[in-house]
């Protein structure tokens, strides 16, 4: 029993002797090759490191820079949505384009901000403004330097799709085709998307991975050709006129391309400055004050007093207006991806107990005619605000614009008594500034008068005898004249009546509730705009269906609940009456046809409807659309003019728009002051002139 117990000890002891030894061995090992990993690691480092100054890396920290910093952050973020479906699967480079986007719209307005602050120094009211408006050139930079990415990115479909007709003639296989023609291609972006096509070709299911590709492609376009090249792989290719179906439809793609990008460059050409145009007349305010004050001394008491501030702020309303139409107008058939925020800053207040009671009160019922009305305007605009978000949005600007309005009219209140005090007392030449003599004894009358003004200001009943004993009471007056006293009186009892009438008034109230009542109604009145806007648009998708039918029409296995899936993947205007019928489909298709008759009123979009019709019930669709293929070229020429007129119609609207605020500048804040305070100028000195002789 006792030699059983030795040896067992003996072996544990062994075991746990053995273990020390395992452990000890493994840690100097572990050591070891973590020693052995950080030098390799190190030697590479160095060895691929970039030597000197690399704006890649300068991007990646200006990037994290960028994220840390509050208000940058948001234009970031929504930047990035953007880039990053161009950028399929590219951190790297999605955070390189982002910052880089940023850093130049940086550039741009640091310099503007200080050109804004120099110009405006002696107007804080403007310059405040200006710098709001600041947010907006922002957006309007960040926005047009993602569009040219968009565009750059078409015109690398452009090359794509020429050298993918090479590959498929050598290989005869639309997926060989993609991916050599994506391996040979120098275009990063476009090589990105085709290899992500390709792998959804080759995948188990490619019809469900197609589909989530289409939520995320960058345009109609890779939709299009992604779409083709699966049914085309699905069904085989065919000869139509002998030559290939599917580069065929290649080539119609390429066409819409051509458009669309000619589309675009006219639309940039003519809206590339009226954004800056319509807001460089802010800037102009500031000068052309002090100018008209410098040269005719007359208008000094518009320009300093409320009168000029109420002209300035008129104009300030009508740039920012005119710039959001010119924001709307400018749309250059860009694709929309940003993604809907679920929780923007209007979803964060209406979360609010006491905010979602308030606005729930606003809110129309649901399924009555004001709740069926502005869900048919949410959808013929296109927006994406929700009709909580929309309430919200409306009651914020409401309650913004009346406490604004009272605010400032209280502030022109206080600063037309502020002129009475501090302007000197005198009487102003036609033309030219007072000597520096002349200037000082205004200054010192206008003081001894405050003297005065204090002593009765308030008292609405005072009356120029009062003035008059409280003149002759005062230190100031002690030495003067009777015919002084009696000449000053007169005036400081005319500045006191000014200064007693300067208080909030009723009128002033109701007014400030009219502002806040068109403060509520312009969230819809934008709506409405964009409405008409999209309206303008019909033409240009209708035309694009038509190119869709004609790639698909002839292609086997195609049939009309095929093509309405095809027109609800790339509508934007009419997506909803689709989406509708393609939702009722199985229970009538020639019925659901007619429902979706019935919503439309545009009638080359009802004519495609009708022809839908005739392909259900009577005609193969190679038949019922055969007019789209003999008359191709007609159909192409008709979108060529289509566009030019859409664009003509666009530009002649902006241009209008655009030079608003440049007219209002020069003819309601320069012309029409100089010439009726000139004319009543003029008027007082005939008077004068005639009672003296």
């Amino acid at each position: 029993m006792t030699d059983g117990l030795t040896v067992l000890l003996i072996l544990m002891g062994i075991v746990f002797v053995t273990f020390i030894i395992i452990v000890v061995l493994f840690l100097r090992l572990r050591r070891r090759m973590k020693n052995e990993d950080v030098m390799r690691i190190e030697k590479l480092r160095k060895t691929t490191e970039k030597k000197g100054f690399s704006m890649e890396v300068f991007y990646q920290k200006l990037y994290i820079r960028f994220l840390k910093t509050p208000f940058l952050k948001r234009y970031l973020l929504k930047i990035r949505r953007r880039l990053e479906i161009n950028n399929i699967d590219d951190e790297f480079k999605t955070r390189n384009d982002s910052a880089k986007i940023v850093f130049r719209a940086l550039l741009i307005v640091i310099p503007l901000t200080l050109l804004v602050i120099i110009i405006t120094n002696q107007n804080l009211l403007l310059m405040a403004i200006i710098l709001i408006f600041e947010l907006f050139i922002v957006d309007s930079i960040t926005d047009g330097m993602v569009d040219k990415l968009d565009n750059n990115l078409l015109m690398q479909q452009m090359n794509f799709f020429a050298a993918i007709r090479h590959s498929y003639h050598e290989t005869n296989m639309v997926g060989e085709a993609i991916y050599a023609t994506a391996q040979d291609s120098e275009d990063v972006e476009i090589s990105r998307q085709a290899e992500k096509i390709y792998e959804i070709l080759n995948s188990q299911d490619p019809e469900t991975e197609l589909e989530k590709y289409y939520d995320i492609a960058p345009n109609n376009y890779i939709k299009e050709f992604a779409g083709i090249s699966y049914l085309t792989q699905e069904f085989g290719d065919r000869k139509v006129d002998g030559s290939s179906l599917y580069l065929k439809n290649l080539e119609n793609i390429t066409q819409e391309m051509q458009i669309e990008i000619l589309k675009r460059d006219k639309l940039n050409y003519t809206f590339q400055s009226l954004s800056i145009i319509s807001i460089v007349p802010m800037l102009l305010l500031e000068p052309l004050k002090n100018w008209s004050i410098s040269n005719f001394s007359f208008t000094k008491n518009f320009y300093l007093g409320k009168q000029g501030l109420i002209v300035q702020v008129l104009i300030m309303i009508v740039t920012f207006i005119c710039y959001i139409l010119i924001r709307k107008l400018k749309d250059n058939g860009a694709v929309k991806r940003i993604q809907d925020e679920q929780n923007p800053w209007q979803e964060k207040l209406y979360q609010k107990p006491i905010i979602k009671q308030i606005v729930d009160q606003f809110i129309p019922r649901e399924n009555t005619k004001e709740d069926r009305k502005l869900k048919k305007l949410l959808k013929d605009a296109a927006s994406k605000l929700k009709i909580r978000w929309l309430y919200v949005n409306r009651l914020v600007i409401a309650v913004s614009a009346f406490v604004v309005s009272i605010v400032f009219f209280i502030a022109l209140h206080q600063m037309e008594i502020d002129y009475i005090y501090t302007q000197p007392t005198t009487d102003y030449d036609l033309i030219g500034e007072m000597s520096t003599a002349e200037e000082n004894r205004a200054i010192e009358t206008t003081r001894k008068h405050n003297v005065i003004l204090d002593e009765l200001r308030g008292k609405t009943g005072a009356t120029l005898s009062d003035v008059e004993r409280t003149m002759r009471r005062n230190k100031e007056y002690r030495d003067a004249s009777d015919e002084e006293i009696e000449k000053n009186a007169s005036l400081i009892y005319d500045k006191l009546e000014k200064i007693n009438r300067e208080y909030l008034k009723w009128f002033e109230v109701l007014m400030a509730m009219m502002f806040s009542l068109i403060g509520y109604a312009g969230p819809i009145l934008l709506l409405k705009f964009q409405v008409k806007m999209r309206q303008m648009d019909m033409e240009d998708e209708v035309m694009q269906y038509q190119t869709i039918i004609m790639m698909l029409m002839r292609l086997e296995r195609v049939d009309v609940e095929m093509i309405l899936e095809w027109l609800g993947r790339y509508s934007d205007i009419f997506r909803e009456p689709i989406n509708r019928c393609l939702n009722d489909y199985e229970s009538g298709a020639w019925e659901a046809l007619e429902v979706m008759k019935e919503d439309v009123t545009y009638e080359p979009f009802i004519r495609i409807i009708e022809n839908l019709q005739t392909a259900v019930e009577k005609v193969p669709i190679i038949e019922a659309f055969d007019e789209l293929d003999s008359d191709r070229d007609y159909y192409r020429d008709k979108r060529k003019e289509s566009n030019e007129r859409l664009i003509s119609r666009k530009g002649m609207i902006g241009k209008v728009i655009g030079f608003a605020p440049m007219v209002i500048v020069f003819v309601g804040y320069l012309i029409v002051p100089l010439v009726l305070i000139g004319m009543t100028s003029m008027s007082s000195s005939f008077d004068s002139l005639s009672s003296a002789t």
